[in-house]
Order: C-alpha cells, then structure tokens, then sequence
C-alpha cells in the first residue's frame, strides 16, 4: 500500500457503522449536489451492507471519527458475467485530501478483490467531477462503458 502520513491509519469497518456510512454518502451527495434531498442514501445503505460488501475507514488520532470511507459492493460484468468488486462509496474529507488517503483505500479494496479472485474492480463518476476523474485514471482505471440518462418529466419532448 502507499505510504500514509504517520498519524494515520486505515480499518476495516463492519455493519455496525451503518450511521457513519450513511453520513458520508450524504456528505459526498451533498458536495456535487447541494440542493437536492438525500434521505434516499440510508435505504441504499441498509439494502446493500452486508458482510459481502466490505468497509474500510481513514482514521487519525487526532479525530474522533474517520475522515475517509471506502464501500465495496458486487457487480456482474455484463460481457462475461463474472462477478467484480464495484465500489459504492469512495469519501475523503474536503480537508484531508490530496494526501494519499484515497489511494490507500483503493490500494486496499485493490487488493481485497484480487484475493477473492476478481479480475476486475469498478466504479461509477459523475462526468464532471474532475479530480476523481484523474486519480482513478492515475491508478489504471478506464472507460468502459457510457451511461447515459434521460429525463421523462413532462417538459421534455
């Protein structure tokens, strides 16, 4: 794993840290999309963690509650149909980035997936949340596939 500064550290969560899950996903929500609601999240949570779904936090002692998360959930690769790790959640506090904490959880996760015997690992960006865009491509992610959404509210033609 990459190196982290010596005052912090990276555990392995569990299903006991459901609210902190819940609270960083509303914080990631809310940082690209502030005006939106996001009371949806903690349904997310609760369909989806599990022993199967594997958390990790950044910590330092300094704090009492993690200043980094990283969620691992399932996916099928639609092409093969084998199964990958997906990551649901990757958070790091505005004030602790750029330190190598979103690398090291990755690293984690990276090496989590190979050991069960993934071959892939994926993930999901907003198209225009460039520095998350960069550090997965530093770290060998590539496009794969193009999603695309349209609206049906009754404006649209």
């Amino acid at each position: 794993m990459s190196p982290l500064p010596s005052d912090y550290q990276i555990r392995q969560g569990s299903s006991l840290d459901r609210a902190q899950l819940v609270k960083f996903m509303e914080r990631t929500y809310r940082e690209i999309y502030p005006q939106q609601t996001s009371r949806h999240l903690a349904y997310t949570v609760d369909a989806h963690l599990s022993p199967d779904t594997p958390l990790w936090w950044a910590e330092t002692p300094a704090l009492s509650a993690p200043i980094g998360g990283l969620w691992l959930g399932n996916a099928l690769d639609q092409v093969s149909g084998q199964r990958h790790a997906y990551v649901l959640l990757l958070y790091v506090a505005p004030d602790y980035r750029r330190r190598g904490i979103a690398t090291t959880l990755l690293e984690a996760a990276h090496q989590w997936a190979q050991q069960r015997g993934d071959r892939q690992i994926s993930l999901q960006v907003f198209h225009d949340n460039q520095p998350a865009l960069s550090l997965y491509q530093k770290l060998g992610y590539r496009p794969s596939v193009v999603m695309l959404s349209k609206s049906l509210g009754s404006s649209n033609p």
